[in-house]
């Protein structure tokens, strides 16, 4: 059972981006989740080498304790098929369930905007109705991102019989700037750059489209 954090006046809340600093190196491959530490190859060449191209992963802690997480990158470093002119991609944002309630999701987008000022906007992936917990189109709602298309699809692996919508969101930061695109046909083989996104396809599957249209 998770018990909710309470705020004190002399709580200290950080922002650290780890990709600057070596001494967080396992914490670039593994999620906030109590999981062994693995730097399976598909996210370890991911990392590598998104960071060498603007890949970032800041982490936020609360009095040390970390509780909170966002990773962001260019639209062409992305592990999403997302393109667009400026556009920065956020891959993820996950603040521990015991730590809600303190707005800890928003600091880490603002950071995010705030490190990212010539950005066009920022893109990310949310869902409806997926048997995952992460990503909500209604949370991706909460911290200012808006639907600009959606795809309705299916797992061909596990849950065959449930159809979920997958949605691009976008957060404009130039009033000029175009709504990004994305490419339905690369989305449909799914992603491999973290074993726990709502899209991961697994490294030893040999389906070409681990999705399909409902």
């Amino acid at each position: 059972m998770n018990i909710l954090m309470e705020m004190k006046p002399n709580d200290k809340v950080k922002i650290i981006d780890i990709t600057e600093k070596s001494q967080f190196e396992n914490r670039l491959y593994r999620c906030l989740a109590s999981a062994p530490f693995r730097k399976y190859r598909n996210r370890r060449v991911y990392i590598d080498e998104g960071i060498l191209r603007g890949f970032h992963k800041k982490l936020l802690t609360l009095n040390g304790d970390i509780v909170g997480t966002i990773e962001y990158s260019p639209a062409e470093v992305s592990g999403f098929p997302i393109k667009g002119n400026g556009v920065v991609v956020m891959n993820c944002i996950w603040v521990l369930r015991r730590a809600k309630g303190h707005n800890f999701g928003k600091k880490l987008l603002k950071s995010m905007q705030r490190s990212e000022k010539e950005a066009a906007g920022f893109a990310t992936l949310a869902f409806k109705n997926h048997w995952s917990p992460w990503m909500k189109k209604d949370q991706m709602e909460r911290l200012g991102f808006n639907a600009v298309v959606s795809l309705r699809i299916r797992n061909k692996s596990q849950q065959k019989d449930q159809c979920f919508s997958v949605f691009l969101m976008w957060i404009p930061q130039d009033k000029n700037a175009e709504p990004p695109k994305w490419n339905t046909k690369k989305l449909l083989e799914g992603v491999t750059f973290c074993m726990g996104h709502p899209l991961y396809r697994p490294q030893r599957s040999k389906l070409k489209e681990i999705f399909e249209k409902c």
